[in-house]
């Protein structure tokens, strides 16, 4: 575990494996890279494999600024470029996917494929950037804490919350826990992401790369559809509808993540 200086800003990172390929990881909002670590242990074996935390959440630095989606983008290509990762498989769930839409897109030589995890093009719908704006002012106000139930019912689909499987339950425990504990500050996130503009059509018509689009059949967050129109506007690409599952597919169904990533990744 590590922290590398890019954009001017200190980005946490992890780093393991080994192998001539590399995946980059990029976490959804809220969360942060531990999210994937079901599938760093499959794939460490052989694939170089790295996660870092986005600026302004988890272990990495806060600058107070440039928490737009353009900005974690170039953040991106400049980890991967500073840690010579490029050409990476790049997966991102959520936040991370409109991280990822804008990383391929804008520096295709940095990326061999691409995954997107419960994510979406279109930009924030005009209701939710007022509710979340709304929430945000108080989270600056008084923490995540009073506001974690609201958080697990988003991120987490009813038929995980609903589980009698002790893994899924324990799963849930945890990272309630997490949710509840954030500091004040990622609410400049939380507007970061409500107020993001959209990826054009144009945009994903650019992106080259086999790429992989993995929606969650209970994501209310990122529905099913907003993953089939990102799928219908990028070339070749695949779409994957996991059951079961809601925004968090990474923790949700990480059996089912990881072997579409390795066919995706064995196929390219």
């Amino acid at each position: 575990m590590s922290t590398i200086k890019v954009n001017g800003v200190e980005l946490f990172y992890t780093e393991s494996g080994r192998g001539p390929e590399t995946i980059v990881f990029s976490h959804g909002l809220l969360m942060d890279h531990s999210m994937f670590a079901a599938q760093v242990t499959a794939f460490e074996r052989r694939y170089r494999v790295i996660t870092y935390d986005h600026r302004g959440q988890g272990q990495s630095q806060d600058p107070g600024s440039g928490h737009d989606m353009e900005t974690l983008a170039e953040d991106a290509a400049a980890l991967i470029q500073a840690l010579n990762a490029a050409p990476c498989h790049f997966a991102g769930l959520s936040m991370g996917g409109f991280v990822g839409m804008r990383l391929a897109a804008r520096h295709r030589q940095l990326v061999r494929t691409l995954t997107l995890m419960n994510t979406g093009a279109q930009k924030e719908e005009t209701f939710s950037r007022k509710k979340y704006s709304f929430l945000a002012r108080l989270v600056r106000m008084v923490g995540t804490g009073l506001f974690t139930g609201i958080a697990v019912k988003e991120l987490f689909g009813k038929s995980t919350r609903k589980s009698q499987s002790p893994a899924k339950q324990a799963m849930l425990k945890e990272w309630t826990a997490r949710l509840g504990s954030r500091p004040r500050n990622v609410a400049s996130a939380l507007m970061g992401v409500m107020n993001r503009a959209a990826v054009s059509d144009e945009e994903l018509a650019a992106i080259r790369c086999p790429t992989l689009i993995i929606a969650g059949e209970d994501d209310t967050p990122q529905p099913p559809f907003r993953s089939q129109f990102v799928a219908a506007r990028i070339a070749g690409s695949k779409l994957l509808k996991v059951p079961a599952c809601g925004h968090s597919s990474s923790l949700e169904a990480p059996d089912a993540v990881t072997q579409a990533m390795q066919e995706l990744m064995t196929g390219a």
